[in-house]
């Protein structure tokens, strides 16, 4: 997946459906199945000392929650491959890096949402530390970043690609 500044989301197509499947499901069948539990659980009495209908509520708050997210997500969506990279770290791409400059200790990594998630590679997200870090950054450059114990960390660039998933 790759957002340009347009905030355009690039997606497989296998991607597209999956997330548009799990819209359908949550928005149709699910929410009947919670609405159900919802009244159930009203049915058991007091609402104040009701841990069945508060889990319940909370269970509806996260997946009407999630139906936004995808909502937004899928209407800024365009499937197929994004923009060939120009070597420029960007969403949607795989980064190589070198660890303190040591090319012997690197990672390949693809930068990406969590709905974009590969099983070959570890992904990040261009919010997380490493990812706001390097994004931006083109081979052979520097980016710092900060660990979580509030020290930076250096890392060079040493290759990007589009991910073509």
């Amino acid at each position: 997946m790759t957002q340009t500044s347009e905030s355009v989301t690039w997606l497989t197509q296998a991607a597209y459906d999956q997330l548009k499947a799990e819209l359908e499901y949550l928005s149709g069948p699910a929410r009947s199945e919670i609405t159900i539990k919802i009244a159930a659980a009203r049915e058991e009495g007091d609402l104040r000392e009701n841990g069945g209908y508060h889990a319940a509520k909370e269970e509806q708050g996260k997946q009407e929650l999630r139906i936004r997210q995808l909502t937004q997500l899928l209407e800024k969506a365009k499937v197929g491959t994004a923009p060939a990279s120009d070597g420029e770290v960007a969403p949607g791409t795989l980064v190589k890096i070198a660890f303190d400059g040591d090319e012997d200790d690197t990672m390949e990594f693809l930068l990406a949402s969590r709905e974009y998630a590969s099983s070959d590679f570890e992904t990040y997200s261009p919010q997380s530390p490493l990812g706001s870090g390097v994004l931006g950054k083109k081979i052979g450059e520097d980016a710092q970043y900060e660990l979580p114990n509030g020290k930076q960390a250096s890392v060079k660039i040493l290759d990007v690609k589009p991910f073509t998933g």
